[in-house]
């Protein structure tokens, strides 16, 4: 791919970072980590297609629903309308995202903009409360807030990473924070575990479902609480341009900035390629997360008891594998360690869609297995798409990233509902998710990774 600039590498080192701020910034991946396992990966999907198939006339428990629902009078299936969603929630965030980022780098104020998307991400989760009966509208609507209010606070808190360390650092950084992260939300759903155990009546299902709402709502109370912490503890570091917006209005400038990049963009083809890379393959891996709720309950008909423990085990697993591949990335490279957990995720799929129903113990195998793979993909390449960025451009280049990253994929769950609506089968849908991984291996591998850095005027690390 050739390149149309050749911008100067940039020497410049990172503004100094204390261990408070780092500490800082690592507990909000533990503040909001709550809302992507007990809300996203656990508890919301079943619980929302619950309330779905009662607003389509199903009795509650039914294990089949021949209804349909409605909404703005598109007829939608039960169990596709938490998939259609997701989908509509990254149409969405397509438009927001890169914009709060472009704000929050002309802004000197940006741990208000984290605060500020956090809380309101954090109270749209706790009003779930609300979300009784068949009021599936109530909750469609309560999702959409929370998840592009959690995207854009996500934006905001990856901006600081280029701030935190210099290239040789920055794998090290993401991955203790993306393990911490697993910790808290592991913490929150073990909690969650013991209120199901000791709590849920297996011949009531109006009880399980109120105990998932309730799990739901817990989500927001933790999210809010923890944010308090970063807010404290980490300090500013605005840009350049930031400083010199002097009084303006930052989000005209925001709005402002985000169309130069867009038309600038260009001078950066092999950071766009690397982006494209990861739309792709993070679309699969979180269409997994996203969805292995749902797939567990309604195809492997598994109860919900061991949906919790086994994404427990997950939790658990995936800090110390963030940590295990944070290292393996120290000797080999971030590019090399990404590329060889995609070969273990196409295995991953395969493997889900050989299980048998009602068989807990190898689903519970196989979460392990993802556990591994997980937290170090992800985290490493937050790390190495910060060595692509301009500098004084994180926020809204990760305001890009950030549109398929931590359950905001689109094209996955798409293609998951449609197949399911087509062939009423889950195992064929869990199909379609073989295609993300091997495209996003075949463009990541032919991504020139050192060419790239430099390229984007960045200091490359030692080994990549």
């Amino acid at each position: 791919m050739a390149e149309t600039v050749t911008p100067t590498v940039d020497d410049t080192p990172p503004p100094a970072s204390t261990r408070r701020e780092r500490r800082g910034w690592y507990i909000y991946d533990w503040a909001n980590s709550a809302f992507q396992t007990t809300v996203i990966t656990v508890f919301l999907g079943p619980f929302l297609t619950t309330v779905t198939k009662l607003a389509a006339g199903c009795e509650l428990g039914a294990k089949t629903c021949d209804g349909f629902v409605y909404p703005l009078g598109i007829r939608v299936a039960p169990g596709s309308y938490y998939p259609y969603l997701i989908s509509l929630s990254v149409i969405l965030t397509v438009f927001v995202l890169p914009v709060i980022g472009a704000i929050a780098d002309r802004s000197t104020h940006k741990k208000r903009l984290l605060g500020g998307a956090a809380f309101t991400g954090a109270g749209a989760t706790i009003l779930m409360a609300f979300v009784t009966g068949d009021r599936y509208l109530l909750g469609g609507a309560l999702f959409l807030i929370a998840n592009i209010s959690f995207g854009a606070a996500v934006v905001v808190y990856h901006s600081f990473l280029p701030q935190l360390g210099g290239p040789d650092e920055r794998d090290g950084i993401s991955s203790r924070g993306w393990a911490i992260g697993y910790l808290g939300g592991g913490l929150l759903l073990a909690l969650n575990l013991v209120a199901l155990t000791l709590l849920d009546e297996g011949d009531n299902p109006q009880r399980t479902l109120d105990l998932a709402r309730w799990s739901i709502v817990s989500a927001g109370v933790w999210w809010a609480l923890f944010t308090l912490v970063p807010l404290r503890w980490m300090r500013e570091h605005p840009s350049a341009a930031a400083l010199a917006g002097g009084g303006g209005n930052v989000v005209t400038e925001g709005f402002r900035q985000i169309a130069r990049t867009m038309r600038e963009i260009k001078a950066y083809p092999l950071t766009l390629f690397f982006l494209l890379a990861f739309l792709v393959y993070n679309d699969g891996i979180q269409t997994v997360i996203t969805l292995a709720s749902q797939y567990g309950t309604e195809e492997l008909r598994l109860e919900q008891s061991t949906l919790v423990i086994t994404i427990l085990l997950v939790q658990f697993l995936a800090f110390g594998g963030a940590l295990s591949l944070g290292a393996l990335a120290r000797r080999i490279g971030a590019w090399k360690t990404v590329l060889l957990s995609l070969v273990l995720w196409t295995g991953v799929i395969i493997a889900a869609f050989r299980l048998p129903a009602e068989a807990p113990v190898p689903f519970m195998i196989l979460g392990a297995g993802i556990g591994v793979v997980l937290g170090g993909s992800q985290a490493l390449s937050r790390s190495l798409f910060s060595q692509l960025i301009p500098v004084g451009k994180e926020g809204e280049y990760y305001g890009f990233y950030e549109i398929s990253d931590k359950g905001t994929s689109w094209l996955g769950p798409l293609a998951f509902g449609l197949v399911f609506q087509l062939t009423s089968s889950y195992r064929v849908g869990l199909v379609s998710l073989l295609i993300f991984f091997v495209v996003g291996f075949a463009l990541l591998a032919a991504v020139p990774i050192r060419r790239a850095i430099v390229a984007a005027g960045n200091t490359p690390p030692r080994v990549l």
